[in-house]
């Protein structure tokens, strides 16, 4: 970020520094420092308030506090055959004692001696006696740099073996005092207004006068961050509208105008909303890139339809793409029923469902537009349409930005519709999709029954069971969701689809139960599906592979086993495939988690059925890392960044990096 000069000072190896020879920095690099800008961008994980510590007597049980004091007693002890150990050491100051116990890691016992003076921060796991598991313990040495670690907010830094919080932090500090002056502003010419320097940032982030000063230092260093992230995506746009001419593809009507008619419903504002952003892209100069956001039910499919009827008026071909086998044999089964009448060949291409295209039926050679429909495969070489005019990649999540651009280059610019069902916080818009313009379908067609969520115990089995055989004998269907496929260690109390769809058909006699997870072939698959839709089989017990596109209006009941292994978005995904008719629709989330957290998290659903929430809450928890998959990799690497709660930051970077790109 820095100046070249800046940086040829700042990139200086680690070594520069005093007490830092080849085994120490071999124990730096480990945690990433190989060079002066990494020691001083290496992130505390906390800081501690060292301008008071406590009396060993104020500690309180599971609460974290900070106490000093000597070591009177130390030692490690063994048993099982020496297998298992725990170094213990007694440290007193005067108003009680505490015990820090380590277990399984008897080389502790070679950092302390009895006599030393130690700074313990931890929460009490027991009171009689005081204890404390695997604290943080510094040893205080008195001489000059005791005012580095002690009477003030000290960072404590994530560590490696071999490397001591004291020994680190006045590392950093030496580091600030011969360095910290060579760091100047990375956009010199775009100062960030409202927040403090880069310099002053990088100080105050090890070494704050107060806890929001520590904040308002995260803050600015988030701000590069998140605006080094988004010159790229802004460039990449800038580039796209600067070269490339956008296809005519908006289209005349003479085909959406049948096929509206032939619809058994009207069109909701928010879908009628949509299509006249879709619509204006399509018939602009720029080639479209918009990502279509709509929580599970609220009619993607049918916006969908009608910007490809956009683009086959035209006379271009469309591909669409979706991640299962499932998911694109009941698109290519909607698109035939719906496009049939208008003369509309579609092509279904999967890995096991492989068309034989030719010059007369299938390349784009042919006269008639056509839609293909698809998954990873056409991306494959197979697939080499000419004249594509409009990519559309329906839940993007489950696929990488690469393979996005792979489709795309298929056509020379076509326009890209990218969709969702699984609701993206406005932060992770910003950011991993901001290269793109973002619609909303913020409201569900009429006619949908809402879907009512319980949390409940495995000690409740027996009344859901009674609660689910009720419905299906109103004539209802449901869906038993697992965690795992095989059998396994059933110790741990994970469901597995096959143990359970053995469980469930004994429980649920006489009606008739089916099994449908990844491994099954795709005949099987398809099979198992059309028995549940026809309503032959009246329970589907299943992994998440039905997560995203499976259809059965009549299923109204969802039981999720250990529901706890799943995350709130996907949860929220799962039971949006009971959303499908105007009966009331029940999920009852099954768990044995114990703890408290895992079950308010949970209780989220109970809560609220509104996506955007829900998706809120689960990044919050868990993270992007977590809700995007390895499919979007790059996203979780944010250092100083916090996706759940810098959208302002965010939005402060987007305007920076288009003032940046645009040059001004």
């Amino acid at each position: 970020m820095e100046s070249e000069s800046q940086v040829s000072l700042l990139e200086m190896p680690i070594t520069v520094l005093r007490g830092v020879g080849s085994e120490r920095a071999a124990l730096l690099a480990r945690l990433g420092i190989r060079s002066v800008a990494d020691l001083l961008l290496h992130r505390p994980r906390r800081h501690e308030d060292r301008r008071v510590i406590s009396r060993i007597s104020e500690l309180r049980l599971h609460y974290p506090g900070s106490v000093a004091g000597k070591i009177v007693a130390q030692g490690v002890k063994t048993w099982k055959r020496k297998t298992r150990s725990v170094f213990e050491m007694i440290v007193e100051d005067g108003t009680g004692r505490l015990h820090c116990r380590w277990w399984d890691m008897p080389y502790m016992e070679q950092y302390f001696h009895v006599g030393d003076t130690v700074l313990v921060y931890g929460k009490p796991s027991s009171m009689r006696p005081l204890a404390i598991d695997h604290p943080e313990t510094e040893v205080i040495e008195q001489g000059e740099e005791a005012s580095i670690h002690i009477g003030r907010i000290v960072p404590v830094y994530p560590l490696t073996e071999g490397v001591t919080q004291r020994w680190l932090r006045s590392l950093v500090w030496q580091a600030l005092e011969r360095f910290g002056h060579e760091v100047v502003e990375p956009w010199s010419k775009i100062p960030a207004t409202g927040y403090m320097s880069r310099a002053e940032a990088i100080r105050r982030l090890h070494f704050p006068e107060s806890f929001e000063e520590a904040e308002s230092a995260r803050q600015r260093l988030a701000l590069d961050e998140f605006t080094s992230f988004q010159i790229p995506l802004q460039r990449r746009r800038q580039n796209l509208e600067l070269h490339a001419r956008a296809l005519p593809c908006g289209g005349d009507n003479h085909l959406i105008r049948p096929f509206l008619k032939l619809l058994e419903f009207k069109l909701t504002e928010a879908q009628t909303r949509v299509l006249r952003e879709l619509r204006h892209d399509m018939s602009g100069p720029h080639p479209m890139r918009r990502l279509l956001q709509g929580d599970v039910g609220s009619g993607k499919t049918v916006v969908a339809a009608c910007v490809a009827l956009m683009a086959i008026e035209s006379g271009y071909n469309v591909a669409i793409m979706a991640p299962t086998e499932i998911l694109a044999e009941q698109h290519a089964h909607n698109f035939t029923k719906w496009f049939s009448p208008l003369g509309i060949p579609v092509v279904l291409m999967t890995g096991s469902h492989k068309p034989g295209l030719d010059s007369k039926n299938g390349q784009g050679r042919n006269t008639a537009p056509m839609l293909y429909v698809g998954t990873h495969a056409l991306i494959g070489p197979a697939f080499a349409p000419d004249n594509l005019g409009l990519v559309i990649i329906d839940e993007q999540h489950k696929f990488g930005v690469a393979q996005r651009e792979q489709l795309v280059r298929k056509g020379s610019y076509p326009h890209l519709l990218v969709m969702t069902a699984t609701p993206i916080p406005r932060t992770l818009g910003l950011t991993v999709y901001g290269d793109l313009d973002v619609s909303v379908i913020d409201a569900e067609p009429p006619g949908r029954g809402k879907v009512r969520t319980f949390v409940r115990s495995r000690g409740s089995m027996s009344k859901v069971w009674d609660f689910v055989i009720g419905k299906l004998n109103e004539g209802r269907q449901a869906y038993v969701v697992c965690p795992r496929i095989e059998n396994g260690d059933t110790a741990d109390g994970i469901a597995a689809v096959m143990r359970e769809f053995e469980l469930v058909q004994r429980t649920l006699i006489p009606h008739r139960v089916g099994v449908l997870h990844g491994r099954l072939g795709t005949s099987e698959k398809q099979a198992v599906m059309d028995q549940f839709r026809s309503g032959t089989l009246k329970v589907l017990v299943t992994t998440s592979v039905i997560e995203v596109g499976v259809d059965v209006a009549n299923a109204t009941v969802m039981v999720i086993e250990n529901a706890e292994m799943f995350g709130l978005a996907q949860l929220h995904q799962l039971r949006g495939r009971i959303r499908r008719s105007p009966h009331e629709a029940y999920c009852i989330l099954l768990t044995s988690a114990e703890t408290k957290e895992a079950r308010d998290r949970l209780r989220v659903l109970e809560e609220t059925s509104d996506g955007f929430r829900v998706a809120e809450e689960d990044l919050r928890l868990r993270g992007p890392g977590e809700m995007l998959g390895t499919a979007q990799s790059g996203t979780a690497s944010f250092k100083f960044g916090d996706l759940a709660r810098d959208l302002r930051i965010i939005q402060d970077a987007r305007v920076r990096a288009a003032r940046l790109v645009r040059g001004e």
